[in-house]
């Protein structure tokens, strides 16, 4: 793994035979995707993963204008994994060597195909982050592994994208990271992993019923009660965003969006609509806009009971995200 290209020549490599009319498409951004390497589940399993590859099909149709270049993730480089990740763990999980209550934590059977597809989720986080360095903004169609610590893996995170990217970005000059973690569920891995480091600022806003039971401590969290509705919703991240900037005055956002605060979500525990959704998104990028940062959006959970709601929500986050660009 230490030999392969790193993720920024192999996305370049990727999108740099993609010609586009500078006049008349002047804004490209690199959209990352893995859902090809797939990876076996039980048929009783309750994770959607076919979810990333609809995604990906409904992105495929944009219309050229749209400005969306598709890209297959890279492998994340072992050195960075090692930034935030203990070696003994990444190397246990690799080679098949955790033990079956990890595993458990972590909700997946592990496989080959379970570690390759990890690889490449770290990676299309860290390669989207280059990417947004040179062109303003990138996403990946999956990612948002929060609950991933150090030394361990849990709540379907084996390794927490946005951390290692966070610190990879940290190796290329940007000094001061902003997460913002819209997923129902907190964010906790990534806040274990950044406490006590002033370099990177986590917001979560979530459910404050939801996984974990035992939250950590992130250094801005808002936690919503049962069936709280778009406008506290939206009322409450304006404040939480407001503050989050003015605490961090970050050079670079990361922003895992989440479809699992939808109403209609089974792992979820607040109700907001598909347009409250939306506006979460506009609000989100507004605020990035509006200080002329560069962005990453990564998707993070989604578990509707019906799958074409949450490949929605995605897909209206994706469109968000690309308009934001535009502007």
């Amino acid at each position: 793994m230490a030999t392969c290209q790193s993720p920024l020549a192999q996305a370049k490599n990727a999108a740099g035979r993609q010609i586009h009319d500078k006049d008349r498409y002047p804004i490209c951004v690199q959209v990352f995707h893995s859902d090809r390497y797939t990876f076996p589940l039980p048929v009783e399993h309750r994770f959607p993963l076919t979810k990333y590859g609809l995604l990906r099909e409904r992105v495929e149709q944009l219309p050229r204008s749209a400005g969306a270049i598709l890209v297959p993730a890279p492998r994340v480089l072992l050195e960075d994994l090692l930034l935030v990740h203990e070696a003994g763990y990444v190397d246990d999980f690799c080679h098949g060597r955790m033990t079956r209550e990890a595993m458990q934590r972590i909700g997946f059977p592990w496989s080959p195909c379970l570690v390759e597809r990890t690889l490449r989720s770290c990676g299309a986080t860290v390669a989207a982050s280059h990417a947004a360095l040179s062109d303003g903004a990138s996403l990946y169609l999956a990612g948002g592994t929060h609950h991933a610590r150090r030394d361990q893996g849990a709540g379907y995170c084996v390794f927490n994208d946005c951390a290692v990217s966070a610190r990879v970005l940290q190796q290329h000059g940007i000094e001061r990271v902003l997460i913002i973690d819209t997923d129902v569920h907190q964010g906790d891995g990534t806040a274990a992993i950044f406490a006590h480091d002033d370099s990177v600022f986590t917001f979560s806003i979530h459910g404050d019923r939801n996984f974990p039971a035992t939250k950590a401590q992130s250094d801005l969290d808002i936690a919503l009660p049962t069936g709280t509705r778009d406008v506290d919703y939206l009322a409450a991240l304006t404040t939480g965003l407001d503050l989050a900037f003015a605490r961090s005055e970050p050079q670079f956002v990361l922003f895992l969006s989440g479809a699992d605060p939808h109403e209609g979500d089974r792992l979820g525990t607040l109700a907001l609509t598909k347009d409250g959704i939306l506006r979460r998104d506009q609000l989100v990028y507004a605020a990035i806009r509006a200080r002329k940062l560069p962005c990453v959006t990564v998707m993070g959970g989604g578990y509707g009971k019906r799958l074409d709601d949450t490949v929605d929500i995605y897909f209206a986050t994706v469109q968000a995200a690309l308009a934001a660009a535009k502007d």
